[in-house]
């Protein structure tokens, strides 16, 4: 990064460090351009990392939009690196160390409210690591009220799944194949109108509330069909998927 940001200035790019003390584990870009007198923007909001070499062997989500609520918030976040005096608000956008861990809680206790109900509860979470203590805390307690929770974590799990009276609604399993698994993706069933999130956190603590990350939605139906598809390969897969047990054995 320092050898890639001197090459930049030397070219006569501004480049903005981050703000001190959070380090900036975000992915995004945004195009500004003037068409006919009128400022047009384009917004990636990803995964994965703008890196040449990890591209080629990460598995990673992003996406590409015009969506003028959607560019505005990540304008909002680069006027940030700026001026990290002040805080922006978003309503879009999903933003560590601000409202990550807040805005997630909120959601899992949507489906614990839905079980309650008598209604389905239904959780997805695919990350490449779970071990903050309060959200594995939250899922225990959704487990307990019912609802079905199925989490794809490709490396550290602290959760212990399967136990009676505590985690027997969760299944937990691990995907290794020939390219590294990236993606962040949480799917929330909303009562049978699920919302979808990419996300570059993953849940630990370091992630939730010590660093600047950036989850977004997935408006667009088509492209919550396609993740949708992805996740259900992964959840049926026998081939490279490990399963962790209450034992905490594969």
């Amino acid at each position: 990064n320092i050898k890639v940001s001197s090459l930049l200035q030397e070219a006569g790019a501004v480049v903005e460090f981050g703000v001190p003390g959070l380090k900036v584990h975000s992915k995004l870009f945004l195009i500004t351009r003037i068409r006919n007198r009128k400022k047009e923007m384009v917004a990636h909001i990803g995964t994965g990392n703008f890196h040449e070499e990890t591209a080629t062997v990460f598995c990673d989500f992003a996406i590409l939009t015009s969506n003028p609520g959607i560019t505005s918030e990540v304008e909002k976040l680069f006027r940030f690196f700026s001026h990290n005096y002040e805080r922006p608000m978003f309503r879009h956008l999903v933003v560590s160390p601000y409202s990550t861990r807040r805005k997630f809680s909120q959601l899992i206790q949507r489906e614990v409210d839905f079980a309650k109900e008598g209604k389905p509860a239904r959780m997805i979470l695919k990350l490449n690591n779970l071990v903050d203590a309060d959200m594995i805390e939250k899922l225990y307690v959704a487990s307990q009220a019912g609802v079905r929770i199925d989490l794809i974590i490709r490396g550290i799990c602290s959760l212990i799944p399967g136990v009676k009276g505590m985690s027997e609604n969760i299944r937990v399993r691990s995907v290794i194949g020939r390219y590294l698994e990236h993606a962040r993706v949480l799917v929330f069933g909303n009562d049978g109108s699920p919302d979808y999130y990419l996300s570059s956190a993953d849940w630990m603590t370091r992630n939730l509330d010590r660093r600047v990350e950036v989850s977004v939605p997935v408006l667009d139906p088509l492209l919550q069909s396609d993740i949708a598809t992805y996740l259900d390969l992964q959840l049926r897969d026998n081939v490279k998927a490990r399963k962790l047990d209450a034992r905490m054995q594969n």
